[in-house]
């Protein structure tokens, strides 16, 4: 039996577009391995069309696969304090932009919200980053988040580097074993991957 199973998740899904394609079948293989899978997604990902898909079409096929409805506000995702607690709390992919506020204690989104309300409760959240500015000025909100307290990360590494020196992007199909070690308050290792290799 899977150490994810009757596990509460969140996953929260944050604006990089690109990442879409890789992070919703990590969804799939949460609810595969018997993890209530709790959607949440920012405004960025359900109202903006991209030449990776419609926001709504992304929105559908989430809460297709978790059978939950999206959380989509501030509002909806206070409750995940103390009244619906998660076990555990993703936010993949994690954009520098929402990096950025999250390490500066800014809750503007429904996102950042079940992560703030994930870590009042003491419990891990787990971040899958996806940023072009990761070696440049988001390096210090990068370093803060990984010297916090029950924040984890799926390792990560340069995805482009001769043409995106600062760029750094998680390798998501590590996602399941990154949880697993933060369910027991461990951070996988290594965390710093050659991302463009795999």
């Amino acid at each position: 039996m899977s150490s994810l199973q009757g596990k509460r998740i969140g996953f929260g899904i944050s604006g990089s577009h690109c990442t879409y394609a890789e992070v919703v079948p990590q969804v799939e293989k949460l609810v595969s391995l018997g993890a209530e899978v709790v959607p949440v997604v920012t405004g960025n990902v359900k109202n903006t069309d991209t030449r990776f898909g419609k926001g709504k079409d992304w929105v559908s096929k989430v809460e297709e696969i978790t059978g939950q409805p999206i959380i989509d506000s501030i509002v909806a995702a206070e409750p995940l304090g103390p009244k619906a607690p998660l076990d555990c709390m993703v936010i993949a992919p994690l954009t520098g932009n929402s990096m950025s506020k999250f390490a500066n204690a800014m809750t503007d989104n429904a996102v950042l919200m079940a992560a703030k309300a994930t870590l009042r409760n003491q419990k891990p959240v787990v971040l899958g980053i996806s940023t072009n500015d990761a070696l440049g000025l988001n390096g210090m909100n990068l370093m803060r988040l990984m010297a916090t307290k029950n924040i984890f990360f799926i390792p990560f590494g340069q995805d482009d580097p001769e043409k995106k020196p600062n760029s750094m992007v998680a390798r998501m199909s590590m996602l399941a074993e990154t949880i697993e070690a933060a369910l027991e308050y461990k951070q996988i290792q290594p965390v710093i991957v050659e991302k463009y290799l795999d």
